[in-house]
């Protein structure tokens, strides 16, 4: 730049000077004014869009797919083009490199030009860096599996609940009974006849943390025969899986807590009317769930007989049919009433096998099972006798001999 460039340059700088705006209050202000916008984007975006409901972290979890923010993704797509070896440069020679560029951009671009059609090398280049960097966060986005939903638990209390009741009756009810009573366990390789206390009592909700309950579950109690449940501990649950447990626990049997309304109608066993047939969708899955699925599914020893689904109550095991439509003296009803059934398996015995079912379910059973044993709630109201018909009668359970 010769002299006169820079008389030029000064006498103009010295002109717009003095046709500025002031940085207070007219910068100031504008500078609130889009904050502002900002902020009220933000909260708009957390109300109405909200953040993604994933899994608690896992350490344990192989099968997470770790992935940067958006704003690194293309640094992470990057690293896919440079070979392992030399990883390293990638990941931090080359960020580097470009970070000190940028600290050293003003001394290296020295233009005093400002127009943009003047600055063709600089506008050029940046153009180059800007659209890779899209094009690379675009491409990590495309080509990145989407993340498996493994352990994603929804946040309202009374989902919690209902999920944790749904793993305690899968995982704790062979041992701890149905409603946390304990008792004598039977039936349960290595620990056939132990004595296990009652973890619903006031003497364990009142003097346990939930941060308590949930290490016994994770870690399990290995001295006395509970072996951990925790992933990282070799077990099947998650985190997250383990907080519901927990959180089931802590409103179900803890007087002190109150249970959200939606919640307890969620996990009730839905009553019958007086001429209804329950269904195995609404009425009698619920009570597998809770009383059954613990012991009869794979890997236990069960005699085959599972009760996942409908097919496999109505079939499964090897003293099949278990249920025959109309017959008071099913194989299930019998074995639920705990009745001897002489000829069959000696494995084949009362159910549950520590306590009976409470009259009221055993009604839903007998009435599901002489209904006709409907398998949704659209077959059980087709079987369900009309106002103006007579009600049902159902015969009496004949003696066994």
């Amino acid at each position: 730049m010769n002299e006169e460039q820079k008389q030029r340059y000064q006498e103009r700088y010295a002109e717009e000077k003095q046709k500025g705006v002031k940085f207070y209050p007219d910068i100031i202000y504008k500078d609130t004014v889009v904050a502002f916008g900002l902020f009220i984007l933000l909260v708009g975006l957390a109300i109405f869009v909200g953040v993604a409901n994933e899994p608690k972290a896992d350490p344990s979890d192989t099968s997470y797919i770790p992935r940067p923010e958006w704003y690194f993704l293309f640094l992470f797509e990057f690293l896919k083009y440079v070979p392992g070896a030399i990883e390293w440069v990638g990941a931090a020679v080359i960020p580097g490199v470009v970070i000190l560029v940028l600290f050293l951009l003003p001394f290296i671009d020295r233009n005093p030009n400002r127009y943009w059609s003047k600055r063709k090398l600089a506008i050029s280049l940046m153009a180059v860096i800007v659209l890779g960097i899209v094009a690379l966060t675009i491409l990590a986005v495309a080509t990145t599996p989407p993340q498996p939903e493994t352990d994603t638990i929804a946040g309202t209390i009374t989902e919690q609940i209902v999920v944790g009741e749904e793993l305690y009756g899968l995982h704790c009810v062979e041992c701890h009974g149905p409603d946390g009573e304990g008792g004598e366990i039977v039936g349960v390789e290595g620990l056939e006849g132990v004595v296990v206390k009652s973890i619903s009592s006031q003497d364990e909700m009142y003097t346990r943390s939930d941060e308590t309950f949930y290490n016994v579950i994770d870690y399990g109690q290995p001295d006395l025969g509970m072996t951990p449940f925790g992933r990282a501990y070799g077990g099947e649950l998650g985190p997250g899986a383990i907080e519901t447990i927990v959180t089931f626990m802590r409103y179900t049997w803890d007087d002190r807590v109150e249970i959200p309304e939606e919640a307890a109608l969620a996990s009730a066993i839905p009553a019958l009317g007086p001429d209804e047939i329950p269904s195995y969708e609404v009425h009698v899955q619920a009570i597998v769930k809770r009383y059954c699925i613990s012991c009869h599914r794979q890997g236990k020893q069960n005699n085959d007989y599972f009760m996942s689904t409908y097919e496999e109550i109505m079939e499964s095991g090897a003293n099949a049919p278990n249920v025959i439509p109309g017959d008071i003296n099913s194989l299930l009803l019998m074995s639920i009433r705990r009745e001897e059934m002489p000829g069959l398996d000696p494995e084949v015995g009362p159910m549950p096998p520590t306590k009976a079912l409470k009259e009221e379910l055993l009604e839903i059973f007998r009435r599901w099972v002489l209904g006709g044993a409907p398998n949704t709630a659209a077959e059980a109201e087709a079987l369900s006798p009309t106002p103006e018909s007579a009600p049902p009668a159902y015969p009496e359970p004949e003696a066994t001999p």
